[in-house]
């Protein structure tokens, strides 16, 4: 199975998996409306891979097969303040 990566050129580290080069058909037009001008990255032959970096391959074939496109989205950021306020809260409630 052929699939073309395009990441985004408005989101950092978000990228658009298709089955045929240059045919976004099958994608959403609100979502290329928020993804801006696809930029292609490379094409992967998916059947020789057993893993991808950032994606779960299994899902990404299926999404491919059913919706046309697989759409990888970064993981959340982690709030460090957030982590930090608690850390300082457990602190406190262990003294």
């Amino acid at each position: 199975m052929l699939c073309a990566i395009y990441k985004s050129s408005v989101k950092e580290e978000t990228y658009l998996y298709l089955p045929k080069k240059d045919d976004f058909s099958s994608v959403p037009e609100a979502l290329l409306d928020t993804f801006g001008k696809p930029i292609f990255v490379i094409m992967l032959n998916l059947a020789k891979r057993e893993t991808l970096a950032q994606a779960d391959l299994p899902k990404v074939k299926q999404k491919l097969i059913d919706d046309g496109y697989y759409l990888q989205i970064p993981p959340p950021k982690e709030n460090l303040l957030k982590q930090h306020l608690e850390n300082n809260q457990q602190q406190k409630a262990g003294k």
